[in-house]
């Protein structure tokens, strides 16, 4: 049996043997972060594991800003257009790198006191920011560079190394250091592990390139990223600047819990990414085809099992937020309902917006994202710093959903632009089940939370669905298995 599997193992081809072992990575990332997070909500009081969550936040953005996101796209597009001079291309990229974040250091270290109060951290906070930002972007062009040439061994194996280092000497240093320096020391814990496995491939695609400056290559990365920072900022911003507001204007410890709920509820974008990389190459091919109509099908069954995984979480949130932290973490349930319903609108702009990737209008992906995070600090701003209805920090994840929902209906509206100028106009899904679907999760997960002080009433409801399930089984593994048909066609038609 084992020799099977490893016969047919080694028969597949690199590229896909690359792709598993990805796979399998991104997996364990994500598992790791889920196992580490009950450890560190009980070395770190709700006020420092805020604290930590903010500084993530801020470093979020602050990365777009001093880096320009170079190790994105305009990386992998280049590596792929300057194929035979992918060395020359990667240190020139490193060089850009280094420049720009030697830049902005300078500028912090100058103007340091305005920023420590603008970013609410300290100097010493900035500065390991600003070493885990350069490190981390040097990182991303080495793994990027390994994932086109198809090299994924020491990737895999450094990722791996890093994945459980990270969190191994963030507890030890949380747990020796004292109560005001306990944030501090998680942030330097993930340095340390960044500096010693990243550090070295700056210096070997530098060897390899022998280009710091082209100018050449640096005016077409700044051409091509400059544009597309906007979209980069606003989806960071999206993601982030609640956490910032709440610790700025309810408290470090009121952000921390936010940011338990927050991190539990997301777990559920899983489920998206595996449908959307399930289904993404069939979408792609039936757009191609000319053939979108035979979307919608599928389309619906797949929002239905997003929408009955979220409302699976919203009814076990209490005990979701028992299993991740201790009590005094436990309002953060309150949270999870309206996160978690943001989860199902992110997969619906995510197959709206395909139609956009395919025909190539990014500037709606940008003017979405744009306005998506704009609104979503105006409204933070209007209901956490004012208190409006005394809602606290759980008015941020209404906030949330109200701007995903609005962000959804936009994609949907820019898809319909499209399907009239490029598809002869036909109507890819039915905007009346569309809606009559949204509007039934979004009563049924806001229903749901009346149940939190009713625990019998709500576990009745989860017993229920677990019956349902184990009845409709045999349908749930065939629409599985559907799924992974759909995925086999698009790659072998492409």
């Amino acid at each position: 049996m084992i020799s099977k599997l490893k016969n047919k193992y080694f028969s597949m081809p690199v590229q896909v043997r690359a792709s598993l072992w990805f796979l399998i990575c991104n997996f364990m990332q994500k598992a790791v972060s889920v196992i580490s997070t009950p450890i560190f909500t009980r070395l770190l009081t709700p006020a420092q594991y805020g604290e930590y969550n903010v500084f993530q936040s801020w470093m979020g953005i602050i990365t777009v800003i001093v880096t320009l996101n170079l190790f994105y796209g305009v990386f992998l597009q280049g590596m792929v257009k300057f194929e035979h001079e992918q060395k020359v291309y990667a240190s020139s990229m490193q060089g850009l790198t280094l420049t720009l974040c030697t830049f902005w250091t300078i500028i912090y270290f100058i103007f340091r006191q305005f920023f420590n109060n603008l970013f609410s951290l300290n100097t010493l906070q900035m500065t390991f920011m600003l070493a885990l930002i350069w490190t981390t972007a040097v990182f991303n062009f080495w793994s990027t560079e390994q994932r086109v040439n198809n090299k994924y061994r020491l990737l895999v194996a450094l990722t791996l190394l890093v994945m459980f280092a990270q969190p191994a000497i963030g507890m030890v240093l949380v747990t020796l250091s004292d109560e005001a320096h306990k944030a501090t020391a998680r942030i330097l814990g993930m340095l340390i592990v960044n500096v010693a496995a990243y550090g070295w491939c700056f210096f070997v695609q530098m060897k390899r390139g022998k280009t710091f400056y082209s100018k050449k290559y640096w005016l077409y990365a700044l051409k091509f990223n400059l544009p597309l920072v906007p979209h980069y900022l606003s989806q960071t911003v999206l993601y982030g600047s609640d956490r910032i507001m709440i610790g700025r204007y309810i408290g470090e410890d009121a952000a921390g819990i936010y940011s338990l709920a927050y991190s539990v509820a997301v777990i559920m974008s899983m489920f998206n990414t595996a449908m959307s990389q399930t289904m993404g190459p069939w979408v792609y091919r039936k757009i191609k085809d000319r053939r979108p109509q035979d979307l919608a099908r599928v389309i619906y069954s797949a929002m239905l099992l997003i929408a009955v995984a979220n409302l699976t979480l919203i009814m076990l949130a209490p005990e979701a937020i028992a299993i991740f932290a201790p009590p005094k973490y436990s309002d953060a349930k309150w949270v999870i309902p309206p996160v978690a319903l943001s989860v199902f609108f992110m997969y619906m702009y995510d197959m709206f917006a395909a139609f956009q990737f395919y025909f190539e209008k990014s500037w709606f992906i940008m003017a979405a994202s744009v306005l998506g995070a704009g609104l979503n600090i105006v409204l933070n701003y209007f209901f956490i710093s004012t208190r409006w209805l005394n809602l606290g920090y759980v008015a941020a994840g209404y906030t949330t959903l109200i701007c995903y929902m609005l962000y959804a209906l936009g994609h949907y509206i820019c898809m319909r632009w499209v399907c009239r100028k490029h598809l002869d106009g036909v109507r890819v899904y039915d905007p009346k089940i569309l809606l009559g679907v949204s509007a039934a999760f979004v009563s049924a997960g806001l229903l749901l939370t009346l149940t939190y002080d009713l625990p019998v009433v709500r576990y009745i409801l989860v017993g229920i669905v677990f019956i349902l399930l184990i009845i409709f089984r045999k349908k749930v593994i065939d629409y599985v298995k559907k799924l992974m048909a759909l995925r086999k066609e698009g790659k072998a038609e492409d």
